[in-house]
């Protein structure tokens, strides 16, 4: 991959319109700014356009304790330092991130601060070997980070068991019960994993794939895959060809770039996944009931659909926040042709997000993280851009209302949006 800048600014406030009274009790002060030091953003933006999964493009990153100003303007001056070894493809946590390098031979747990990218703890394959950007995860506990992809062949799926605390390798081997099946001769890259803590199951989502020799041309088996794994000992359960959609989103890298799965309060799983019509994509929202092994019948909670679902935030409340994109408008990375949606789970309805009456406008870039949920403020924070806009809006969950927040500067064009707590 060409070299991917990680680099570290500081934001530019233009206007702060907060101000303190001269009574003001200073131990409140300093436990709120103490408070407001352990949380930040982090915003990941290409230079120049739309990047994404691009292997070309610069990317920048920038962190900030607020993205919460509409009179703040977020530029990167030259400010920071250039990092070429790592990609922005990343397992996140409260504090740190997770992934392979593009050095290829070592898990490396991360940590941006100080306007740094610092290599807090490494550990060298051992067994299993993994590309970066190339892979899928599942924490089975807070220090337990699961990684799986398939092997080089692509026709067995390998796992390793990381203690993220010193970053040792508990245990490694390859799946037993999944193989590629009659007809096809691939398994997909990484397909996508998740793990139901309320009855200890893995969740795999897979396809099979007919691969034409020496051509990147494959055929995907009509209906993806489900198996059901026992993260103890890593043997397959069961196997299910689900009935309810083609293909599940990101089963090349995994939820590394974009967020594609999450359990509700129930602990009921969700998952993006698409079908093709007339050979454009529409995606849907499926879900697996609590105690369930297979998709619900029927379920969609994404109706009348555009287009693909890009990325999804649970927002608490059986609500969920999508970015999906309208085929009508466009299906390309730089195409302006992509819109944010608020779903009812239970209902099965998506509202086109509002702001001042009025839907808010298109925004180009398909491949992109950018929106984040804050628990603690009950609020999600996303970005737009576009021809005329290039701006941070945020979702009162509880409300419902829609506000502007800050803008990047000219030039700079969103990625990523990732929030830490720590």
């Amino acid at each position: 991959m060409k070299k991917l800048s990680f680099i570290h600014s500081l934001m530019a406030v233009l206007l702060m319109t907060a101000s303190f009274t001269a009574c003001e009790d200073d131990e409140t002060s300093n436990e709120q700014t103490k408070e407001e030091s352990t949380a930040h953003y982090d915003l990941t933006c290409t230079v120049g356009k739309y990047g994404g999964m691009s292997k070309t493009e610069t990317h920048i990153t920038l962190s900030t304790a607020s993205l919460s100003n509409p009179d703040t303007l977020i530029s990167f001056d030259g400010n920071g330092v250039e990092i070429t070894d790592y990609t922005i493809e990343s397992i996140y946590d409260d504090e740190f991130m997770y992934q392979v390098p593009s050095s290829k031979d070592r898990f490396s747990k991360l940590q941006l601060k100080d306007n740094q990218i610092t290599a807090v703890q490494e550990q060298k394959f051992d067994q299993n070997t993994y590309a970066p950007r190339n892979y899928t995860h599942a924490w089975l506990n807070k220090n337990t980070l699961l990684i799986m992809s398939t092997d080089d062949a692509h026709t067995k799926v390998i796992w390793t068991k990381l203690n993220t605390t010193d970053m040792s390798i508990i245990a490694e081997g390859t799946v037993a019960g999944i193989q590629v099946a009659e007809g096809y001769n691939v398994l997909s890259t990484s397909g996508l994993l998740a793990y139901r803590k309320s009855d200890n199951k893995l969740f795999y989502f897979y396809n099979n794939k007919g691969v034409t020799s020496g051509s990147n041309k494959s055929t995907n088996e009509p209906f993806f895959r489900i198996a059901v794994i026992n993260p103890e000992s890593m043997e397959v359960e069961q196997e299910i060809i689900n009935k309810e959609a083609a293909q599940m989103q990101g089963s090349a890298y995994g939820e590394l770039l974009q967020d594609f799965i999450f359990f509700d309060k129930d602990d009921n799983l969700y998952l993006t996944a698409f079908n093709s019509v007339s050979k454009k994509y529409y995606g849907c929202l499926l879900r697996i009931k609590k105690g369930e092994y297979d998709f619900e019948e029927g379920y969609n909670a994404f109706p009348g659909t555009k287009g693909k679902i890009l990325t999804i935030q649970y927002l608490g409340g059986n609500k969920a926040l999508v970015y999906s994109g309208d085929n009508t408008v466009g299906t390309g990375i730089q195409d302006v042709a992509y819109y944010y949606s608020v779903v009812d789970l239970n209902a099965k309805t998506a509202t086109r997000l509002q702001y001042n009456g009025e839907d808010l406008p298109y925004s180009a870039g398909s491949f992109s993280q950018r929106s984040v949920y804050n628990a603690k403020e009950n609020k999600a924070y996303f970005g737009i851009s576009n021809d005329t806009e290039n701006r941070i809006y945020i979702y009162d969950v509880a409300t419902g209302s829609v506000t502007k927040g800050a803008q990047l500067a000219s030039g700079i064009y969103f990625d990523q949006i990732r929030f830490f707590e720590k």
